[in-house]
């Protein structure tokens, strides 16, 4: 059945990831291209133009993982911050412990969310994250 149009997987298939990762124990972060219009996060911890954030119940406060965008309060260095971002500038979603993960095409951006205004979310990135493929 075709997709409809206007309407992205990207944020169900999120959303199922991060509740299969809590559900199994491991720790969910998501990769986010900083550089994406509407990202709001703290630049010190961008790092070739990504960013890669904990989005784990534990680590985040106030997660909420929308059709459009994705907020959240995380601590960067100690001090709390606001963080936002649309859905489309997720690049992956992995487990921190096994690397299991998902890597979005950018076939599935779907159309540009709609503007709203207020903060962006993260812990910061640990490296370069090895992701594999889950059927």
């Amino acid at each position: 059945m075709p997709e409809s149009p206007g309407r992205s997987k990207r944020p169900y298939l999120l959303r199922a990831m991060h509740q299969w990762m809590t559900d199994s124990g491991h720790t969910p972060h998501v990769i986010v291209d900083a550089e994406r219009s509407g990202v709001e996060v703290p630049r010190a911890y961008v790092k070739d133009g990504k960013i890669v954030l904990n989005v784990s119940f534990e680590a985040a406060q106030r997660l909420n993982l929308g059709n459009d965008w994705i907020e959240l309060d995380a601590r960067f260095a100690g001090v709390a911050q606001h963080v936002r971002f649309p859905v489309n500038a997720v690049l992956g979603i992995y487990a921190r412990e096994t690397g299991e993960g998902m890597v979005f095409s950018e076939q599935d951006v779907g159309p540009e969310p709609p503007s709203r205004p207020t903060p962006a979310p993260d812990e910061g990135g640990r490296g370069r994250p090895q992701l594999k493929v889950v059927k």
